[in-house]
């Protein structure tokens, strides 16, 4: 940890799951249990008993954790990884974070994640389902963002109601090129990291821009909608592809605070889901 923070690295962070089944047995997704968003957040402090990190900020909204949330973290070096559980103390101002800070329980422990597992095994993390196309028109997003907007309106306002959220509408597409499906693995500020197995990986090196769905299960009634361009790729030790990509709104503004409030919305639900751990 002490390495990390002096590189200016990163830690993984997730609410912990608090259901289904333990990930070790299978590398697969279920699409019917909320999937768990993996946030990469600075390291800006270490303490004694702590470590300070960057709170979690979605194209600049900040996305709160509740205190003594239990979470699941991660260190990664390469194609290496290590995995702990913590707990959210509290919320923090530093003077070395460039947003708000909060403050997570150093743990006790880490065990070393299994290269042939691309979750964190133990942690019975669910990641969520991308339906990827590649963008051949920017301009034809205007449509499908301003058609997401809108069901995502209905849908906050029926949720604030207290009523059911009403069915997902088909959803009016851009103008793309064949789909191909990938993994989100991480979220940053701005953007997403993707995991995109060998098979499906040509689109990656002839298109730069692309039209994501993100499906995150019973924590959104709705998938994200979103316009993504390709910043960098890599190979991971399994020859599958790693695509970092940031989020786009350069055709229609206000798509991006209705994919920020999408995002804040299934981070409530996905603590509001949580069993609080059992007392000692």
């Amino acid at each position: 940890m002490q390495q990390i923070f002096e590189r200016g690295g990163t830690l993984e962070v997730a609410v912990a799951a608090s259901r289904g089944t333990d990930a070790s047995a299978t590398d697969a997704v279920d699409p019917a249990r909320g999937s768990d968003l993996v946030w990469r957040l600075k390291i800006v402090s270490l303490e004694e008993e702590s470590v300070v990190v960057e709170a979690p900020v979605m194209l600049g909204k900040h996305i709160p954790i509740d205190n003594g949330v239990q979470l699941i973290g991660a260190i990664t070096i390469g194609q290496n990884r290590w995995k702990f559980k913590t707990e959210k103390l509290d919320d923090c101002a530093h003077s070395g974070a460039r947003v708000p800070a909060l403050r997570l329980r150093l743990p006790d422990e880490v065990e070393r994640c299994m290269r042939r597992f691309a979750r964190y095994e133990a942690g019975g993390l669910n990641l969520p389902l991308v339906r990827a196309w590649p963008l051949l028109d920017p301009r034809s997003v205007v449509v499908a963002e301003e058609a997401s907007d809108a069901a995502w309106n209905t849908v906050r306002a029926a949720l604030q109601a207290g009523a059911p959220a009403p069915a997902a509408a088909t959803m009016p597409m851009p103008q793309v090129g064949p789909e191909f499906p990938a993994v989100l693995v991480n979220i940053g500020g701005g953007g997403v990291g993707l995991r995109v197995e060998s098979a499906d990986a040509a689109a990656l090196g002839r298109h730069r821009v692309f039209w994501l769905q993100i499906a995150l299960g019973a924590h959104a009634p709705l998938p994200i909608c979103v316009t993504a361009k390709l910043v960098h790729t890599h190979l991971d030790s399994s020859q599958r592809t790693y695509a970092g990509l940031s989020f786009d709104f350069t055709f229609h503004l206000p798509h991006q605070q209705a994919v920020a409030d999408q995002i804040a919305h299934a981070m409530r639900s996905a603590q509001a889901s949580v069993v609080p751990a059992p007392e000692p």
